[in-house]
């Protein structure tokens, strides 16, 4: 009988390999910077039995980050911020993007403190409830990160302007937006990061419930 405890039983999923079936080869460092790239030599076992040959791959090793949507129930609004990103220099519209309060943990820190310090910080937003959403990598292939993802309940009264650490080189624009003026916003391609586009999906779902609540 199938254990119910584990949703990959009965629903048509084997045994998952895990870390036991991995055999590191070599992990050598070839960037150390902000990030760090390390290049890996592995091998693994194969769905047919047997072993792999020694696969080469580089790795993108980044802290773990925590991403957090402020969404204000009374009010129906979320706070979005702005900011420049290097890994959008290119991008055809600008490199400035809309995005949730986010941030990488730091020694010691859990997610939930991270989101309310990152609330702070971007934001100059106090955090009430904290609900979380998921935990995911947004790029296994090529990069170590996980991300937890969590929506936060909030006064956005009085909030906007320009927030940010000098120390960072921060230079962060807040932004408070109706949900519909959002979501026809992401609609539009505006909203076009990971983060922002699983936590509005989850709250286009919830959003009734929350706001019953109030």
């Amino acid at each position: 009988m199938p254990d119910s405890s584990d949703p990959s039983r009965g629903a048509g999923l084997l045994e998952p390999f895990t870390a036991a079936d991995v055999e590191v080869v070599e992990r050598r460092c070839l960037y150390q910077g902000f990030f760090r790239l390390e290049r890996v030599s592995l091998r693994h076992r194969l769905f047919e039995g047997g072993w792999s040959g020694e696969v080469v791959r580089e790795v993108h090793c980044r802290h773990d980050a925590v991403g957090v949507l402020l969404y204000d129930v009374e009010r129906d609004a979320v706070v979005l911020v702005e900011q420049i990103r290097a890994g959008a220099l290119e991008d055809p519209d600008s490199p400035w993007k809309l995005e949730v309060v986010a941030g990488l943990v730091k020694a010691g820190e859990s997610p939930a403190e991270v989101a309310r310090r990152e609330a702070m910080e971007e934001a100059g937003c106090p955090v009430g409830e904290l609900i979380e959403l998921h935990t995911y990598y947004p790029s296994p292939g090529a990069c170590d990160e996980r991300v937890t993802l969590f929506c936060a309940l909030v006064d956005s009264q009085g909030l906007g302007g320009v927030h940010g650490l000098d120390e960072e080189h921060e230079d962060i624009r807040v932004h408070v937006l109706g949900f519909a003026q959002a979501w026809e916003l992401m609609q539009a391609g505006r909203l076009d990061n990971a983060m922002c586009l699983i936590a509005f999906y989850w709250l286009a779902g919830e959003r009734a419930s929350l706001r019953a609540r109030r």
